[in-house]
């Protein structure tokens, strides 16, 4: 309990904190939009290429834990992809949802949280989970969204044009670069490693502290079944699924099994939130889903832990 709280309630009182700065006007009416850019073209991407740049590559030929977590994010995502109603740009609000409803707050909370359950040995397969939510997750909703924007005729010209805007999009191409020079072997120079090292440390905290400012802008109404539904795939439907294919599916460790499902079971990251911001889309859902599943997160985490300590990991 005591490492649900405190990788939890920091996370909240971060949102809360920009939820109070713009209710007392702190920082002026255009802060949300330049903390969100801020996070989406510096800060996000320098964490992102750091990350990749420190992947073993070796482990990534750990197929049983990458089906079943990467399982468990394919099932939440249609799912909450094929929930949307609304035909307005469907597909980017579609692929929004879908992300919203299986992106997780993985390196935020999840590394902590698996440190302090299961020992540095889950470092490893933390730190899987948290590429594959942050780089593949992320970058299969832009390549929707981009695919939805673009209006060039024919299938090959709207295939290169997405392409493109792929590979302008920072949040792409900060891990791909990371990625290929972790193919190198040769380590990141001390001052760029540095470098990034800080400027990516900001993304979380800039990101939450985005969200409450966010919140406190908008008109505070009941967050209805759209909230209800993001929620309820997050924090049950896709633990569920990836538990599933973690114990009856593949094999693996059960640290590793273990480390699936606590990573997909954590609350919705700011991800979802800064890619609505990021292409104009209504954030309201978004952020009241990420705060309702942060909050609701510390009963069902809770429940989880005490669950896996029952049983053995080794």
């Amino acid at each position: 309990m005591n490492a649900v709280i405190t990788a939890a309630l920091p996370v909240f009182a971060l949102i809360l904190t920009g939820w109070l700065a713009a209710r007392w006007n702190l920082l002026g009416s255009g802060a949300t939009d330049a903390l969100n850019r801020y996070v989406v073209y510096l800060s996000l991407p320098a964490l992102l290429f750091r990350a990749m740049t420190q992947v073993d590559l070796a482990a990534m030929t750990h197929w049983g834990y990458v089906g079943a977590f990467a399982g468990g994010i394919a099932i939440t995502f249609v799912a909450g992809f094929a929930g949307r109603r609304r035909a307005a740009r469907a597909l980017t609000d579609r692929s929004i949802e879908g992300l919203a409803a299986a992106y997780a707050n993985a390196g935020y909370m999840g590394i902590p949280l698996c440190v302090a359950l299961f020992g540095a040995e889950s470092l490893a397969p933390a730190a899987f989970a948290t590429l594959l939510t942050a780089s593949v997750l992320f970058g299969c909703a832009i390549a929707l969204i981009e695919l939805d924007r673009q209006q060039a005729p024919g299938l090959g010209a709207t295939l290169l044009k997405v392409g493109q805007a792929l590979m302008r999009n920072p949040l792409l191409a900060a891990p791909v670069a990371g990625l290929a020079w972790a193919a190198t072997g040769i380590a990141l120079p001390e001052g760029l490693d540095r470098y990034v090292t800080l400027l990516g440390a900001s993304a979380s905290p800039c990101a939450l502290v985005a969200i409450g400012l966010f919140l406190a802008q908008t008109e505070t109404a009941s967050p209805g079944p759209g909230v209800l539904r993001l929620v309820l795939g997050k924090l049950l439907l896709q633990p569920a699924a990836t538990a599933a294919l973690a114990f009856l599916v593949f094999d693996m460790p059960p640290l590793w099994a273990w480390t699936a499902v606590l990573m997909s079971a954590l609350p919705i990251g700011t991800g979802p939130f800064m890619l609505a911001r990021m292409y104009g889309r209504d954030a309201r859902l978004t952020s009241r889903a990420i705060l309702v599943s942060t909050l609701a997160s510390v009963l069902t985490i809770s429940l989880l832990v005490a669950w896996i300590s029952a049983h053995p990991i080794n």
